[in-house]
């Protein structure tokens, strides 16, 4: 799924929100980082549903950017580690402390159509909203099932981890519409300069 908010557009394909967070760590095609201020972060915490939309986020600045920086450090190193069978005591340390913290509380509220839909009982705050993706890290990660669904891309220059949900196991691209086409193309490139040699 892709969530276009301005000018910025995400990606929610990798299977889990703590995933999601982790791909924002891939630099943009200009090579800039993803989660530079507060705007993109404001929108990428709407577009994963950790926040309803319309929520007000003023309260989102460079704390709030360096926090899930920080926690999308920490959990692509542990998550990293788990697919290569290396140990990350560090970065376990860091996301277990964050998921220890309470997620922040909801609400069901009728929307503008009427039906029930979700609201934060509180205005967001940092703190909770890192508790809830570095739970569903641990959650992830603990779980022996979607732990050996994990997988890393094999799209050349593509980084992304994702959850295989696929019948057999056998998706090899973060996302066919984007890493899997850019291999069908590659390929079929290859195929017409090998016919015109």
């Amino acid at each position: 799924m892709t969530a276009g908010m301005g000018s910025y557009e995400w990606r929610f394909d990798s299977g889990r929100v703590c995933l999601d967070l982790v791909a924002t760590g891939e630099p943009t095609t200009r090579g800039r980082e993803q989660l530079d201020d507060a705007v993109p972060l404001g929108h990428w915490l709407i577009g994963s549903g950790l926040v309803p939309q319309g929520t007000p986020l003023a309260a989102v600045d460079a704390r709030w950017v360096r926090s899930f920086a920080a926690l999308r450090d920490g959990v692509g190193q542990l998550v990293r580690a788990e697919i290569d069978g290396r140990d990350a005591a560090a970065a376990l340390e860091r996301v277990n402390a964050l998921a220890a913290g309470a997620p922040p509380g909801i609400r069901a509220v009728r929307g503008e159509d009427g039906d029930l839909v979700r609201a934060l009982s509180t205005e967001p705050e940092c703190d909770a909203l890192l508790a809830v993706v570095a739970r569903d890290a641990v959650e992830l990660l603990t779980d022996p099932a979607a732990r050996a669904r994990l997988r890393q891309c094999e799209g050349d220059s593509c980084r992304r981890v994702y959850l295989d949900t696929s019948r057999g196991r056998r998706r090899r691209w973060c996302s066919s519409e984007v890493c899997g086409n850019r291999e069908r193309v590659a390929r079929h490139r290859r195929r017409v300069a090998l016919a015109r040699a």
